[in-house]
């Protein structure tokens, strides 16, 4: 490595820099050596490559992004350097030998060697050219499989550190509460425990490889009126403590997660970004959590520009700073020289920068940052390297077959078989009939946070930088034999009707219609579905409906396939399709998972994260509602959803036997167990879901009618039978009471053994005894559910 990557080195070790010394000895000697303004700087991001002009990929980035001067601001240190992949293409060796050049800088610059931590978005893979680009977290919903999640995580963290980013911007741990929200896709389910378990997995992996996982959005944003995007939140203490803060407790306590996003959103007019009793007394007081807290995008500057709580730059960074974001991303607007001369003219006090100084640090420290044999250069890439560095491309491999077999192996277990008159598999068809606005369009498998939607549409003249097969391709390969004839009919929101004509016509023509519908994901109203593209209704967007009307007119069968965001209202095609296959942005193998489930070479296990609503006006609501949210007999609004959350087919059969129940009776402090037997009973090898409900009758206050209190995904061959072993801690049935505490309360129970959330299929009526019973975030959060082989 030349002069200008290598980081000097000096013969005596400052105390920060010994690796044999205790961390906090380490933080406490560099803090106490650090001026306020080098402190300072260790407490924001800078964003090179941002543009000004419009094409943002963060909210209002045109209005807060300004030039930054990097001459001025190093001699003093820098925090962060913000998604120095996620910002144009490049090559990912390339960007690795750049990345690593501006790490010995900042390092070289300010005079205790300190380099920055790089973070960047993996929502659904490493946001980098070339990356391997894995299904949406809806999808990791839809597969009950936290394993596989671990899996893809772990790969996705691995090619992080491959080229020297240390953070990741994932998981969005937000529950779905009104799915014409955008961000949708962003989401693992409607869940809270699905979404706590699945999240969970992938912080798991992630921070296994190395990566710190950052837990968004904290907390409410999901939750925002009418489903818009960055817009208030109502909702009552209960309904947060106990639908929308469980997946952070989880994925912290049982994840290990090293950092936390606030919300963009403010609830009951007070905004996350100041919200000290949740920052600080929810988080760091009760959970124990000790990472960073950092801002979203813009989030601190949003306190003046779109909350009204702070009167100037410095005052958003005090308010803050009071609450608990450590760190303001992604570039400094308050945390420079409006909140150093805040603290230097006493209005906010020096011992809050010490206090998020010194987790910035401890988290730098942790990662090897401080150590004397750090390196800028990531393990692929030596000194050597640099003398040539356009010989460098290709060097890193990002989306290597192991990539994507993982890729296709999600895709395939995400796929939701929504409906099946025995049309699927298709067997042997002569002529196929391919409609659709998605049927031949690579990016339709993408989600907005997948490089080429989020980066890459703004750089046409750039390649993908992967493969990308369309359906229609893909559909060939596993056809050979079938005549495919294709017709585009309409766009995805064009609402354009002139070929719906020709449409029907090849649909009159062939042996089986496969339309395919759904969304485009892009950015602040440029698709149909991601960040800032809410919709009104769940209806199909553009003309989709009519074309998938029209091709209901005809007498050939028609399989409706959709790539989409969201859950649609499918009107007519629910009752009269032959078939309905659902996928969640299925990523970059998604349409070979697709065409293996259409041939019979998949046999489909996915199941719904998210209801599929029934009218496209229904109001929004989830399976997750007390008696009053479901269809009653003194409102004419049918929300009963058209296929229910957890919901999936398969072309095998399950039959579900045996229910015992160990003890009728447990005190709320103790277990009931149970077991069923579950034996495929069909042709197929395929993989069923057991779903465990539990129903509380009477309560202090209002449930649900029931909620998702643990699964259990079970791959048998024909013939093959398990045994499952539950038990069910009483700690399971507690909720938050009318003093704000959590309580298990006695009284009878109802657990429901479901293959849906509108499926059960045994039930295990249960009381608990005694008395009633407080618990806290130290409570048992899982039912332990055991396989067993039997005969």
């Amino acid at each position: 490595m030349n002069a200008d990557v290598a980081v000097e080195n000096t013969s005596a070790i400052a105390l920060w820099n010994d690796p044999t010394a205790p961390v906090s000895a380490r933080v406490d000697a560099l803090i106490d050596a650090m001026t306020l303004e080098e402190k300072t700087a260790q407490l924001f991001g800078v964003w090179v490559g941002a543009s000004d002009e419009g094409g943002e990929v963060a909210p209002h980035q045109h209005e807060m992004e300004e030039p930054v001067d990097l001459d001025a601001l190093l001699p003093t240190g820098l925090g962060q350097l913000t998604r120095p992949f996620g910002t144009v293409p490049v090559d990912p060796a390339l960007g690795a030998l750049s990345l690593a050049r501006t790490q010995a800088r900042i390092a070289a610059t300010n005079r205790f060697g300190i380099p920055a931590l790089a973070h960047d978005e993996c929502l659904a893979g490493f946001a980098a050219w070339g990356a391997t680009a894995y299904p949406v977290p809806l999808s990791w919903g839809a597969t009950f499989d936290p394993a596989l999640v671990r899996e893809m995580a772990e790969a996705i963290g691995r090619d992080m550190r491959s080229v020297g980013v240390h953070q990741g911007l994932a998981p969005v741990l937000d529950v779905v509460r009104d799915a014409r929200w955008g961000r949708v896709e962003e989401t693992i389910g409607e869940d809270p425990y699905l979404v706590g378990t699945i999240g969970t997995a992938y912080v798991q992996g992630l921070e296994s490889a190395g990566i710190v996982a950052t837990l968004k959005h904290f907390a409410g944003y999901s939750a925002s009126r009418a489903g818009r995007n960055l817009a208030p939140t109502s909702m009552g203490p209960r309904e947060r403590a106990e639908v929308l803060l469980p997946p952070f407790e989880m994925a912290i306590r049982e994840g290990g997660a090293r950092s936390v996003m606030n919300a963009y959103t403010d609830t009951d007019g007070i905004p996350s970004a100041a919200d000290e009793a949740l920052l600080t007394g929810l988080l760091r007081d009760t959970w124990d959590f000790d990472g960073t807290v950092v801002a979203d995008y813009f989030a601190i500057a949003f306190l003046k520009t779109l909350h009204g709580v702070a009167a100037d730059w410095a005052d958003a960074a005090g308010t803050a700073l009071r609450a608990g974001i450590d760190v303001e991303l992604p570039n400094v607007k308050t945390y420079g020289a409006p909140l150093t001369e805040a603290v230097a003219d006493g209005r906010v006090p020096e011992a809050l920068v010490d206090r998020a100084v010194r987790r910035v640090l401890t988290q730098k420290v942790a990662l090897g940052l401080l150590d004397p044999d750090w390196n800028p250069l990531p393990a692929a890439l030596d000194a050597t390297d640099e003398d040539d560095p356009s010989a460098l491309r290709g060097r890193i491999d990002l989306d290597g077959p192991a990539n994507r077999a993982l890729a296709r192996t999600l895709a395939e277990e995400a796929i939701v078989l929504l409906s099946n008159d025995g049309t699927l598999p298709l067997d042997r068809p002569r002529r196929i009939a391919l409609i659709g606005p998605n049927a031949d369009e690579p990016t339709a498998v993408l989600g907005c946070y997948s490089f080429p939607q989020h980066i890459g549409v703004r750089h046409p003249d750039t390649p993908l930088g992967i493969e990308l097969p369309t359906l229609r391709e893909t559909l060939a390969a596993e056809f050979p034999d079938a005549e495919i004839t294709y017709a585009r009919g309409t766009g995805v929101d064009d609402g354009d009707l002139s070929g719906l004509a020709e449409a029907t016509r090849l649909a009159r023509e062939a042996d089986v219609t496969l339309v395919v519908l759904g969304d485009r994901a892009g950015l602040f109203g440029r698709g149909t579905s991601g960040e800032g593209c809410d919709v009104a209704t769940l209806a199909l967007p553009g003309a989709q409906q009519q074309l998938l009307d029209a091709l209901l007119d005809v007498e050939t069968p028609v399989v409706t396939v959709l790539l989409a965001g969201r859950p649609y209202a499918l009107g007519r095609g629910v009752g009269e399709s032959a078939a309905i296959v659902q996928s969640f942005f299925p990523g970059e193998e998604g349409t070979r998972a697709i065409a293996g489930v259409l041939a019979g070479r998949v046999n489909p296990s996915g199941r719904l994260p998210v209801s599929v609503p029934r009218g496209p006006g229904s109001q929004p609501g989830t399976y997750l509602g007390a008696p009053l949210a479901h269809a009653s007999e003194v409102s004419s609004i049918d929300p009963t959803p058209a296929f229910a959350f957890g919901h999936g087919l398969s072309y095998t059969r399950f039959e579900w036997t045996d229910l015992a129940v160990e003890a009728q009776e447990a005190p709320t402090d103790g277990d009931f167990a149970l077991s069923l037997t579950i034996r495929n009973t069909g042709e197929w090898s395929g993989a069923e879901v057991v779903q465990l409900y539990l129903h509380d009758p009477v309560a202090s206050v209002v449930q649900p009618v029931q909620r998702l209190i643990g699964y259990s995904r079970l791959a048998l061959e024909p013939r093959e039978a398990r045994r499952l072993r539950i038990t069910v801690p009483a700690d399971l049935a507690s909720f938050t009471g009318r003093d704000g505490r959590r309580v298990v309360e006695p009284g009878e129970l109802e657990l429901r053994l479901s293959a849906s959330s509108a499926d059960p299929r045994l039930t295990a009526r249960v009381t608990l005894t005694g008395a009633e019973r407080h618990v806290d975030h130290t409570r048992r959060l899982h039912a332990t559910i055991l396989q067993e082989p039997t005969t």
